[in-house]
């Protein structure tokens, strides 16, 4: 019998309509993955009673676990026509709390350098949301009037009237999270299959200028399934969900060094970046200790915490002086990433305001660097960051 090839392995996700009820999925719902690691276990405890030895004599069957777990991607390209995000959307959706808005494009009225675009017809936005043309991706700082918006940064062509920008999807943070199912099929279908349910994201992290821009989500779920011991724990199945058909499936990845950065207090475009991390982190807890469930009951989020942390080769400019003036005035700058640079391939990070670490120099190799440690954005309520798609 031949050892299974870590190869053989197709990774599917969905919304869950209730925390643990396991989504539906179709060959639609398939997403490119790098590693998926799960960790199941009892939650510990001791035995105090008297055995007249030394030997351990076991627990009992039916205590509480834990699931927790960690899934790696890469930055790929989405098809736009299929009407919404990327195949990995749900994540993001899980990682931020709320539904996904949806630009379907637009005519150019006007275009100005300094970022403001106009529309033939009503455009429909709200302040976050972001547009998309020529392969790169802008949010809108403010709504002008309801044909008008202000970008957070200026395209770096202004559209030209009557282009047609192109569809985006942003995903937006909310005060509740809702939860995933990441389905995890192997080769051959004889081999054990797994099922996370109740899939709650504390930590997304999306690594800059690496190989491939990567993500990272981690967090808990409610409970692991497989298909070597499935005891009909997922409703109306007497039997572990069968993978779905097989669709096409065909992705390009982008290269880690592809894409813009737009920092400071008037958004500035940077060309310096060595690396960046951007990180949100939930801080979750679930509802598991209450008597009755050895499993948990629903997800309770904590005060959320977004952070960046970014290094650049110093330049003696007015830009990157005014990064460290910042840093040392406790000023806020705004952060925008944009991860690649081709249509259906572009992703891009935003945070309005965020107080920077002042840099610490690193003279060790031949260019200096400054390595601005983890710093965190701020807002009013839930407007801290906001990620998207185009």
């Amino acid at each position: 019998m031949a050892y299974i090839s870590s190869n053989a392995n197709r990774f599917y996700t969905a919304l869950e309509s209730a925390y643990g009820s396991v989504a539906t999925i179709t060959g639609s719902n398939r997403i490119p993955a790098v590693k998926l690691t799960v960790k199941n276990q009892l939650e510990g405890s001791s035995r105090k009673d008297k055995t007249g030895s030394r030997t351990f004599p076991g627990l009992p069957v039916g205590g509480r676990r834990r699931t927790a777990f960690e899934l790696q991607t890469y930055l790929t390209s989405w098809q736009k026509a299929n009407g919404g995000g990327p195949a990995y959307g749900p994540l993001f959706q899980a990682a931020l709390g709320a539904a996904p808005l949806q630009f379907a494009g637009g005519t150019v009225a006007s275009a100005t350098t300094g970022g403001q675009l106009g529309f033939a017809a009503a455009h429909g936005l709200s302040v976050g949301q972001a547009v998309s043309a020529g392969g790169e991706l802008r949010f809108v700082a403010a709504i002008v009037d309801t044909v008008t918006v202000q970008l957070t940064a200026p395209f770096s062509a202004p559209p030209a009237t009557g282009a047609t920008l192109g569809a985006s999807v942003t995903y937006t943070p909310t005060t509740e999270l809702p939860s995933a199912s990441i389905f995890d099929y192997w080769d051959p279908s004889t081999a054990v299959q797994r099922l996370l349910s109740g899939v709650a994201i504390d930590q997304l992290e999306i690594l800059v200028n690496g190989d491939f821009h990567e993500f990272r989500f981690s967090g808990m779920a409610r409970d692991v399934v497989d298909s070597s011991s499935y005891s009909g724990q997922v409703a109306n199945s007497s039997t572990f969900p069968a993978e779905p058909a097989l669709q096409a499936f065909d992705y390009s990845i982008v290269p880690g060094n592809m894409g813009e950065a737009w920092l400071g207090s008037t958004p500035t475009q940077f060309f310096t970046i060595a690396s960046a991390s951007l990180v949100l982190k939930n801080n979750l807890d679930l509802r598991m200790n209450e008597f009755g469930s050895n499993l948990p009951l629903c997800i309770a989020p904590g005060q959320r915490t977004v952070t960046a942390a970014i290094d650049l080769y110093s330049q003696d400019d007015a830009a990157t002086a005014g990064l460290y003036q910042a840093a040392r005035q406790q000023s806020p700058v705004s952060v925008m990433f944009q991860l690649g640079e081709v249509d259906g391939q572009v992703m891009a990070v935003y945070m309005n305001s965020v107080v920077p670490q002042v840099p610490e120099f690193n003279d060790s190799r031949n260019r200096l660097q400054w390595q601005f440690r983890p710093s965190r954005a701020q807002g009013t309520v839930n407007n801290e960051i906001a990620v998207a798609f185009g």
